[in-house]
């Protein structure tokens, strides 16, 4: 007598096929869930990096924001100073120019724009001895460079005419001065003009 056990060897061979595919299903869920709990704690790491940039970024905008206040106040104190150099300049009743180491025009009061009839605005960066005015400019050139070298106040009477042709002579004076940490130092030119025999 015998037994036919195909069909139970065929089943069972059927459930080690099943078995060894479970495993492997098994085996890569365990890959994946360790793929997404790396990927997990990426996140996780590039969230605290964000966090800690916005952190930055917000502290950095808290600083502008100081130095933008600071450069505001700084502004509103330049203007100050700058209403209360023209004021001061205004009530000398002369012409003043400054001019830098270069000779280029830094400062053009409102009296040396009646006296010359040339706007602050076309003297501002100019070379002094560039100029068309009715004074002769070249003839102060010593005066000039005596005060910035020498340190020392400079003084010559030139003749000069001034913007409504009238001539006469002109007295300047020379004072050294220095701006912006300017080691070659600058000179300050006050000018009065004391009618003569013109038009």
């Amino acid at each position: 007598a015998y037994v036919d056990v195909t069909s139970t060897r065929a089943l069972q061979d059927e459930l080690d096929r099943s078995r060894h595919e479970l495993e492997q299903a098994y085996e890569e869920l365990q890959s994946t869930d360790e793929e997404l709990e790396t990927t997990n704690e990426e996140l996780q790491s590039t969230n605290e990096e964000l966090e800690t940039m916005n952190e930055e970024l917000q502290s950095t905008n808290e600083e502008l924001e100081t130095i933008n206040d600071e450069l505001r106040m700084r502004g509103v104190d330049l203007d100050d100073v700058n209403g209360l150099l023209e004021t001061i300049l205004a009530t000398l009743g002369k012409a003043v120019v400054v001019l830098d180491a270069g000779l280029t025009v830094k400062v053009w009061n409102r009296h040396a724009e009646e006296l010359w009839g040339v706007r602050a605005e076309e003297a501002d960066g100019q070379s002094f001895l560039g100029l068309d005015i009715g004074l002769p400019v070249e003839a102060l050139r010593a005066c000039i460079r005596a005060a910035i070298v020498g340190q020392e106040r400079a003084e010559v009477t030139v003749e000069a005419t001034n913007r409504r042709g009238r001539s006469g002579r002109c007295h300047v004076v020379a004072l050294p001065a220095t701006f912006d940490g300017d080691a070659a130092g600058s000179v300050v030119l006050l000018m009065e003009l004391t009618a003569g025999d013109g038009p």
